[in-house]
């Protein structure tokens, strides 16, 4: 049986894979195991949301399912998902909801539950919960059902949380934000401009059925065209719920999350900030990080792909600054998830104190042209072992030396085999890449 959990919470087709029916009982089966953690204790969740349409009958029904099962809800409404962690924490609560699926279109929706202190929860109790839907257990009644209230301040203290977490003004600068319609599209304007810049709102309308579609950090020609035609120093793009950020810079060419974490590192390096002098990403980020970084003595940890991985290392680590090359950062002195907003403001905040723009900034790294190359088979884990595959690997790593990089691994949800190669040209990179390709489909 398929793991109910994926690597960011629980995903699908709403009311189709995502019922109203899944929500309350995934919900009402997490309150009773956080109950029976802790029997002394009467749960508290926060339950937050992005505006697809899908998100006001889930926020029923997974409300209907705390309450149920004896969970106190404290209702924040539309947020992103980190302001969602952040209130766990703040807001001393025992868990946390997040009705969203991400950068996904809006048919689809999803739940991300996150425990105290605003972490994400361990596979164990993901698992535990997952194993108690549908077990119908003793309903409490009377005073022990839970109780709804909502809480209207709860942006006021997320958008003081990130100004607190921003090191400099950011006056002089001049942005684009691209919202996706989601859930930051009033908090990141107004958090931008309270930082002191002059900020030009994109995509921030949502009406529960345009978010993603065709902008945010998956779409980003028309934030490249609007940072040209306003003359703006850079351009910010978040997804659905705000957990990631890919920039622009005034030239219109994009800065990445691998990018991105380099002007950090090199940051807080320099304000004595970066733990161990060490940067965790995933298998992913380009080669071009890896040499930037070692040039600066700052230490790579890399992980598997998925930002739960990149947390799992820091907190093991007690490292300060990870992510993904898809814009998710993590600062865990600051947030306990990848924080788009947050990402953008420590972003501008370098620009603003070194006076340098974001292109010069970025040039710290020279991106490595790089080659994704999906092959569908029959069975991923048995291709990806063969030892003709891994012939073709040998010989590729041979050819490319210390010039360029090869990765081959089993896709975590399909029938895929990912090809990825960096070499000094495209076109190297798309020969070695399509050469092992046809090696992987032959055998699979």
């Amino acid at each position: 049986m398929a793991r109910l959990f994926g690597t960011d919470g629980v995903r699908g087709l709403a009311n189709s894979d995502l019922t109203p029916e899944l929500a309350l009982a995934l919900s009402g089966a997490a309150a009773q195991v956080l109950a029976e953690h802790d029997l002394g204790h009467r749960p508290v969740a926060v339950v937050g949301r992005d505006p697809r349409a899908s998100g006001e009958m889930l926020e029923a029904a997974v409300t209907a399912g705390l309450t149920s099962a004896g969970a106190d809800v404290l209702r924040v409404g539309v947020l992103p998902t980190p302001a969602v962690a952040h209130l766990v924490a703040a807001l001393s609560a025992d868990l946390g909801v997040m009705i969203s699926a991400s950068h996904n279109p809006m048919p689809d929706n999803g739940i991300k539950l996150f425990a105290t202190g605003g972490h994400k929860l361990p596979d164990s109790v993901e698992d535990e919960i997952s194993a108690r839907i549908g077990v119908v257990g003793r309903r409490p009644t009377g005073a022990r059902i839970g109780r709804v209230r909502d809480v209207p301040e709860a942006a006021g203290r997320y958008l003081d949380h990130l100004l607190l977490a921003t090191p400099h003004p950011l006056g002089g600068i001049r942005m684009v934000v691209d919202c996706a319609h989601g859930a930051a599209s009033a908090l990141a304007p107004e958090a931008y401009r309270r930082a002191g810049a002059d900020v030009v709102a994109l995509h921030a309308e949502p009406d529960g059925l345009n978010i993603n579609d065709g902008c945010g950090s998956t779409h980003l020609d028309q934030l490249r065209k609007a940072v040209l035609d306003h003359g703006a120093d850079l351009g910010v793009a978040h997804d659905g719920d705000a957990d990631r950020c890919l920039a622009v810079d005034n030239a219109g060419d994009v800065v990445d999350g691998d990018q991105i974490m380099a002007v950090l590192a090199l940051a807080m390096q320099e304000a004595g900030e970066l733990a161990a002098d060490t940067l965790v990403t995933t298998v992913m980020s380009n080669l071009g990080l890896h040499l930037a970084m070692r040039e600066h003595g700052v230490v790579v940890h890399t992980t598997a792909v998925g930002d739960r991985y990149v947390l799992e290392a820091l907190w093991a680590g007690g490292f300060s600054l990870g992510g993904e090359q898809s814009g998710h950062v993590v600062l865990p002195g600051c947030a306990t998830t990848g924080d788009g907003l947050l990402t953008a403001l420590r972003l501008m905040a370098r620009m603003a104190s070194t006076g340098r723009s974001l292109a010069a900034l970025a040039g710290v790294m020279i991106k490595l042209p790089q080659v994704l190359v999906n092959v569908a088979v029959a069975d991923k884990s048995a291709v990806a072992a063969a030892p003709a595959v891994a012939e073709a690997l040998a010989v590729a790593e041979t050819e490319l030396g210390e010039t360029g990089r090869v990765l081959l691994r089993p896709s975590g949800t399909e029938q895929l085999v990912r090809v990825m190669v960096e070499a000094p040209t495209p076109s190297a990179a798309d020969s070695i890449a399509q050469r092992i390709a046809a090696v992987v489909a032959a055998v699979g």
